[in-house]
């Protein structure tokens, strides 16, 4: 039973076929018979969890289990305290309100990868990170909280899901993992694996 765990790619479709000739998973993964449990839009970078599992997939994916997501967030202006607190207490979105969660303004990432191509910054209009931890998985959640509270979305990286992290992994490298048994509330953390991809120098542990 595979378990893999992915640095998605900017650019990259979140699935292994496209009749349109992007890129796709199958660029990157040789692996078959493994979907990805939960999407990353093509625009948005990072952690993208695969198994052959539909029980695990479901564990992951499914919002009524509550698995926890964290990105980081380059957004556009000077967050504020009161936007932070939205974040965090939940937004207003047209499906409905989110979640409770956490955010908070960080640093920008000690691990952090030079995007191609590079994001457009106006030397006018301050940028600045937000990590966000969310429950939940809708159709460009993130996005959609920050534009919610002014605060437009540059770039977006997921690093975690559950206890899995990007940590060690380069944009397009892949690790493959024992599948952990199925828990009633949370999964436990796995064990190192080797890794497969580019040979880049793999981000560090966030700070």
């Amino acid at each position: 039973m595979p378990l893999i765990l992915l640095n998605k790619p900017y650019d990259m479709l979140c699935q292994f076929t496209d009749g349109q000739g992007r890129a796709t998973l199958a660029d990157v993964v040789p692996v078959k018979g493994v979907y990805p449990a939960g999407r990353l839009d093509r625009d948005s970078e990072g952690l993208v969890i695969l198994t052959d599992d539909g029980q695990l997939q479901a564990r992951i994916s499914d919002p009524k289990h509550k698995m926890e997501k964290t990105y980081f967030a380059q957004v556009e202006g000077a967050p504020s305290p009161a936007q932070i607190a939205a974040l965090a207490q939940g937004v207003h979105l047209s499906d409905g309100p989110t979640r409770p969660g956490r955010a908070a303004l960080v640093p920008s990432p000690a691990w952090l990868w030079p995007r191609n191509p590079p994001i457009r910054i106006r030397k006018t209009v301050p940028d600045a990170w937000i990590e966000l931890t969310i429950s939940e998985g809708r159709n460009r959640q993130v996005r959609r909280m920050c534009a919610a509270v002014g605060l437009p979305c540059l770039r977006l990286i997921r690093w975690q899901v559950g206890d899995w992290t990007l940590e060690g992994l380069s944009p397009g490298a892949w690790r493959e993992m024992r599948a952990p048994a199925l828990l009633p509330f949370s999964l436990p953390r796995p064990a190192k694996a080797k890794t497969h991809g580019p040979n880049r120098r793999p981000p560090d542990r966030r700070p």
